[in-house]
């Protein structure tokens, strides 16, 4: 009996995280906060933005023109996004912290510049080159905690990383709330100048990750791009393309289009311009709470059940959630309420992306983890860019946005005929 209960306990200790372990987290948790506010920031001012830039330009602002030109802009960024790739090889030589910190500066210098834009073609350079840097950010950050946290504490540090990406939106949707409605669109980027003094933190009090400095001084010159290209890591790193594609479409049909659906559905309930803007808001805000707690939900069930499986669970989760918003609720009569109750579903299930910041380190060496990590994501965000310009002009064409962004749930139904062929890394310990 007390021999079990020894056991327990034991099971339920878990080895304490020294100061450097705590702050490095915190950095890179900040940053990918602060990632995933400026990222939702454009989401939330597309409209406003988009009105009073278009005319500038030479293009009236109906709502045909503010559809095609928020997606094109949306596709500059991912392929901003698709770009910052080169984050992981410089990562990968020259260290994590450094290189984060630089992801960090740059993200958050150009969505400040995005506030003196002038016209469409400004909004558009300085949403790229953001886009660069917030795409690095996710897979240095990812790669960071799994290198730096003990073993037995790395996988649920994955799922409290993750969460700060949705705190994010979060904190982008209450900005909208409050300085968004009173101060507009302009007002709403120049926060997203903030993180530039998380650059400067992480640059001076984050100790770069023992496994990452052992690495370095053991090995021979490299060159990871080609190695997890070739027949080592051929397969596992194109599954994971598929797979973070997947992902990737899904998270951003959903999130891009739901402040639209919303304001649509509350104008269409009666609401005054103003209140559908804080209805947005607050649906925002239940979007990333369910998102958050679907972060925190996922490391122990991918430890329980595997990493496979658990995939498997959330993108059955995000296909019903998103055909079940966009193809149904959105079409009801009074759709408001079941629209909103829908997106907490969609929000939890769109926790997928923790299982990628714990499995992804799990499948590649130290001396290749963040070039692979940054080369998957950065994959997934070429072909995101395309498909949403392809739902830009489905909106246009069929005159709403529901069906269109509905069908992205086939996506989620052919990944789970794809996760059969990832490996599983249950059990395993990170590979040096």
């Amino acid at each position: 009996m007390n021999s079990t209960t020894d056991r327990a306990r034991i099971a339920r200790q878990r080895t304490p995280l020294n100061r450097s372990q705590i702050v490095g987290f915190w950095g890179a948790w900040a940053g990918w906060t602060l990632d995933g506010m400026d990222s939702f920031i454009y989401a939330l001012v597309l409209t406003p933005a988009l009105t009073e830039l278009l005319p500038r330009s030479g293009y009236a602002a109906t709502p045909g023109n503010v559809g095609l030109a928020g997606s094109i802009l949306f596709a500059l960024f991912l392929v901003g996004w698709g770009l910052s790739f080169i984050w992981g090889p410089l990562a990968d030589r020259f260290g994590r912290t450094k290189v984060l910190a630089g992801t960090i500066f740059t993200f958050a210098i150009f969505t400040g510049l995005a506030a003196t834009s002038h016209n469409v073609w400004e909004l558009g350079i300085y949403r790229f080159i953001a886009g660069v840097g917030i795409g690095g950010e996710w897979a240095l950050a990812g790669t960071y905690v799994a290198e730096s946290w003990p073993e037995d504490r790395r996988k649920m540090g994955a799922g409290y990383l993750q969460t700060g990406y949705y705190a994010g939106f979060f904190l982008a949707a209450a900005l909208n709330y409050t300085v968004g409605v009173h101060f507009g669109w302009r007002a709403m980027f120049l926060t997203g100048a903030v993180p530039v003094v998380i650059a400067i933190l992480v640059l001076l009090r984050v100790k770069e990750s023992e496994k990452w400095q052992k690495a370095e001084a053991g090995s021979a010159p490299k060159k990871p791009l080609r190695e997890i290209l070739g027949p080592a890591y051929r397969r596992r790193t194109w599954v994971a393309c598929a797979l973070l594609t997947i992902a990737i479409i899904g998270l951003w049909a959903g999130a891009v289009y739901e402040p639209s659906a919303v304001i649509q559905l509350a104008t269409r309930a009666g609401m005054a311009k103003g209140d559908a803007i804080k209805t947005a808001s607050l649906a925002t805000g239940l979007l990333s709470i369910a998102t958050i707690l679907g972060c925190l939900a996922l490391p122990p069930l991918a430890e329980r059940i595997g990493r496979k499986k658990t995939l498997a669970i959330y993108f059955a989760g995000m296909a019903v959630s998103i055909a079940g918003a966009f193809g149904w609720a959105f079409y009801l009569p009074n759709g408001l309420a079941p629209f909103i109750a829908w997106l907490f579903v969609l929000g939890f299930f769109g926790g997928n992306f923790a299982l990628f910041s714990l499995w992804l380190p799990e499948q590649f060496e130290t001396r290749v983890r963040a070039t692979a990590f940054a080369f998957c994501t950065s994959f997934g965000r070429f072909v995101g860019a395309g498909v949403n310009f392809l739902l830009g002009a489905a909106v246009l064409h069929m005159h709403t946005l529901g069906v269109p962004v509905a069908l992205t749930a086939i996506a989620f139904v052919i990944g789970l005929f794809i996760i059969p062929f990832a490996p599983e890394t249950k059990g395993e310990v990170l590979p040096q």
